[in-house]
């Protein structure tokens, strides 16, 4: 899922802090660039965290409610959950697969790795190109 949220960039010595008021974090970059990186970094943190947690992701505010100081800069971060959590959510999961004990047999005969194989394969079937 893909969605946009508004941050507020506050310049500061040597970089930005950055607000992001939808879910009440803060982070910073040395560059306007790496602020923006940054933020789109927590968003994506936080959201695929409350995904996991089972919490519905914050509807996004409208640009023109953020409320701000005089030299803020206030701007758009778009973040695709999916593909965020694709990149960065890189952690094993154990899970047990029923298979003909024959196969097993000359998949193991054949110095097979069968787990390699089964992620290959899910790929495939979800076209993951990754």
């Amino acid at each position: 899922m893909k969605n946009t949220y508004p941050i507020v960039l506050t310049p500061d010595e040597g970089g930005y802090l950055v607000y992001i008021p939808d879910f009440e974090i803060n982070t910073e970059g040395d560059s306007l660039t790496e602020a923006i990186e940054m933020a789109r970094d927590a968003i994506g943190l936080m959201g695929i965290d409350m995904e996991d947690d089972r919490k519905p992701l914050p509807t996004p505010s409208e640009i023109w409610a953020v409320e701000c100081e005089e030299d803020d800069i206030v701007t758009l971060v778009d973040v695709d959950f999916s593909e965020y959590r694709r990149k960065n959510d890189m952690r094993s999961v154990r899970r047990n697969v029923t298979l003909p004990s024959w196969l097993d047999y000359e998949a193991e005969k054949s110095g097979l790795n069968v787990s390699a194989i089964l992620q290959k394969a899910l790929k495939t079937e979800l076209h993951i190109s990754q």
